[in-house]
């Protein structure tokens, strides 16, 4: 299961809301995009991001690292995300 969280990015703060769940990677990047349209921002100013919940998760819950991870067991990770940004 695909979810939308809201993340600052900020490392002391480990825990993230649930913002929507979705079956396919697909209908979440639909959901950010209406987020970004809504908010009125850039998906990078939005502090959202789509995850694969490994654990069962509700909207509204607050959830930590150990629940997600960015790509789903299996899912083709595109070129651009396989290396760490850098000099």
């Amino acid at each position: 299961m695909y979810a939308l969280i809201y993340d600052e990015f900020d490392l002391l703060k480990r825990e993230k809301k649930v913002i929507s769940l979705h079956r396919s990677r697909e209908t979440a990047e639909k959901a950010l995009e209406k987020r970004q349209r809504k908010l009125g921002k850039k998906v990078w100013e939005c502090n959202t991001r789509i995850v694969w919940l490994h654990k069962p998760a509700n909207p509204g819950d607050s959830i930590t690292p150990d629940f997600f991870d960015t790509w789903a067991p299996g899912e083709e990770i595109p070129r651009g995300d396989r290396v760490p940004d850098g000099d």
